[in-house]
């Protein structure tokens, strides 16, 4: 989001009012409202850079986060260096050249 410029919410606002028939003139209650519009603007736009410091620092804990989840979740190898496919690979080979028994019955 972009920040907003010095004057540019009083001046916004001198444009709404005097579309509403409403206009500015100098004197203290313009003084003030314009103060105000400061105050706001340098509200808004710390608020706005707070924000994005938060959302950077929360994406880095969540990928942190993540991180740890994925090693505690992560598949173990295989003891003696196999990978769990190489061991169901060779369970199947196993099963194909034992000798198949007779059926009772038949």
């Amino acid at each position: 989001m972009k920040s907003i410029k010095k004057n540019e919410l009083y001046g916004h606002l001198g444009e709404f009012l005097k579309a509403r028939g409403i206009e500015f003139k100098e004197g203290a209650y313009a003084q003030g409202i314009q103060k105000g519009c400061s105050i706001l603007t340098d509200t808004i736009n710390l608020s706005q850079q707070g924000l994005e410091i938060t959302k950077t620092q929360i994406e880095k804990q969540l990928d942190g986060m993540r991180q740890a989840i994925h090693e505690h979740t992560a598949p173990k190898p295989a003891p003696g260096g196999q990978s769990s496919q190489a061991g169901k690979s060779a369970t199947k080979e196993r099963a194909k050249k034992a000798p198949m028994k007779p059926k009772a019955g038949k």
